[in-house]
């Protein structure tokens, strides 16, 4: 296809939302020229879908919930008064929060204003929250970010020990749905730790954002926290970004969460129009379907052209893989569907992967994600030529558009998406693209979107390792003689939990936790070294 003929398609395939400052270029997918018109009578009956989901129907009829995430950002669209009244009250509360916290209204016992931001988290409660500091963040934020989001110990030292002295001026804001999240959980613990080390009350200078009467909602008012936000069982983690997760610790950097919100409405605005040929989350979800074959057949590789955009392959791992990645689709049949994504950044990528992406195998569809406007300089600054009449951020340009056209010249197939300008009204909007094209998606190749039941079987699994270390931990003092993996779990009558408890003995010999190995057998030795 000569370039001329690239142009036209280019032009005629162009999906722009000049609103959020957005646009959608599809011409590098190769599809029918028919395709767009045979898939109205699907495309209608995922508008329909969507249309009952935005009114209140139940859409995840696993836990007999609505989905209600649109109405975050339109809360006069949410089926009840009541619900209207609680998305209201909320946005006010954390923006008054924030607010005093800046002003130094409420403050830490031992500082004099905070300056510090703890968020503690795992999954939905850490992604969005990660994604939106990193991308909209600066050197005048109102509080500098920390993350625990993860069960790892050499984790959690590293950025606890990172905050040093700062703890006296840390504010910390622990999210969790049920409260009962063990990565969560951990993490607060740790925090409680260290904050008791430097005599400090952790519940001083601890706020929750929870559902009502979980057992963080508990602590918390049992341990007089600062402030308690609510999580609705209508938001899904992995949508919650717009709800107190996102919101919340946006505000205390000090974001424009009304931006936030308005580009996200905005977006949904756009998007609920049945035209194809306007609304780019119906485009962007057959570009899906076409690339994918309706069955997950390729992979989505999200290639940001923007430093501030590494996390969003990320963040997009959880919204697509967890919402697309099902055994069955609504009527029961196994399908095994889903779309992996991974990603990485321009022109990092350039210097990574793109040789396999162009002469390997032909196993995925890109998204290339750009951003015209390249840095916001500081008063009495000047953008400048790293060569005659070149910038850093013509190279930039230039990158992708190689990058573009070397992946078509081998027919991988791509969409780019261009973004006039980064700021939160922008991600916002392109947040709720991908959640819409999520949603749409899902009722195309007819599976639900809004329930999670591997993530449950993990969970399950995980609470059956524990219970099996507990279980050893009884039966080692009282047999301290040496023994390998299988005579300990013959003795034990779990033969079949043998791996399990091999790699049990092997993490807690590592951690000299009262176990020690000599020539492959294990024996209970609590102050003993690692290794006889």
């Amino acid at each position: 296809m000569d370039t001329l003929t690239l142009w036209r398609r280019y032009k005629e395939l162009l999906c722009d939302a000049p609103s959020v400052g957005i646009s959608l270029d599809i011409s590098r997918m190769t599809f029918e020229a028919d395709f767009l018109a045979k898939m109205e009578p699907a495309l209608a009956q995922a508008f329909d879908a969507m249309h009952k989901l935005e009114a209140g129907e139940i859409a995840n009829p696993d836990e007999n919930r609505m989905v209600g995430h649109y109405w975050l950002r339109a809360p006069h669209l949410a089926p009840s008064d009541e619900i209207t009244l609680q998305i209201e009250q909320t946005l006010a509360s954390v923006r008054g929060f924030a607010e005093k916290v800046h002003s130094g209204e409420i403050k830490p016992p031992q500082a004099a204003k905070y300056t510090e931001l703890l968020i503690i988290g795992i999954g939905g409660s850490a992604l969005g929250p990660q994604l939106v500091a990193d991308a909209l963040g600066t050197r005048r934020d109102k509080l500098n970010v920390f993350f625990l989001d993860n069960t790892d110990p050499d984790g959690f030292d590293r950025v606890l020990e990172s905050l040093g002295a700062r703890v006296k001026s840390t504010l910390v804001v622990v999210i969790s749905k049920s409260g009962g999240t063990k990565e969560t959980r951990n993490g607060m613990v740790e925090a409680e730790h260290l904050f008791a080390a430097r005599g400090l009350k952790f519940a001083e200078q601890a706020v929750a954002v929870t559902g009502d009467g979980s057992l963080l909602d508990q602590t918390a008012k049992a341990g007089k926290w600062l402030a308690t936000f609510p999580m609705w069982d209508w938001v899904g983690g992995r949508t919650s970004i717009m709800s107190a997760v996102g919101l919340l610790p946006a505000a205390l950097q000090g974001l424009d969460v009304l931006a936030f919100l308005d580009g996200a409405a905005e977006m949904d605005r756009i998007t609920r129009q049945p035209d194809v040929r306007v609304n780019p989350a119906a485009r962007l979800a057959l570009m899906w379907h076409v690339a994918t074959e309706g069955k997950g057949a390729k992979d989505m590789v999200i290639l940001p052209y923007k430093d501030r955009l590494l996390l969003m392959s990320r963040y997009l791992q959880q919204l697509v893989m967890e919402s697309l990645g099902k055994e069955t689709d609504l009527a029961g049949n196994v399908v095994n569907q889903g779309i992996s994504v991974f990603g990485n950044k321009g022109s990092t990528d350039q210097h990574a992967y793109v040789q396999q992406l162009r002469e390997g195998v032909n196993n995925f569809f890109a998204t290339f994600l750009v951003v015209q406007h390249d840095r916001t300089l500081a008063p009495g600054r000047s953008d400048f030529e790293v060569e005659p009449g070149v910038t850093s951020g013509d190279y930039l340009l230039g990158f992708w558009q190689g990058t573009r056209q070397a992946l078509f010249e081998k027919g991988r197939q791509s969409v780019t998406i261009a973004i006039e300008k980064l700021d939160a009204r922008s991600l916002g909007a392109i947040i709720a693209l991908y959640e819409r094209t999520v949603g749409l998606y899902a009722t195309l190749v007819n599976i639900n979107a809004y329930h999670q039941p591997g993530v449950e079987a993990g969970k399950k699994a995980a609470t059956a390792v524990l219970d099996v270390q507990a279980k050893l931990l009884a039966f080692l003092p009282a047999n301290p003689e040496a023994a390998t993996a299988e005579q300990i779990a013959d003795r034990m009558g779990m033969t079949q939990q043998v791996e399990t408890i091999y790699h049990i003995l092997e993490h807690l010999a590592a951690n000299k936790r009262g176990v020690v190995i000599s020539r492959g057998k294990y024996r209970w030795a609590p102050r003993g070294p690692r290794k006889a």
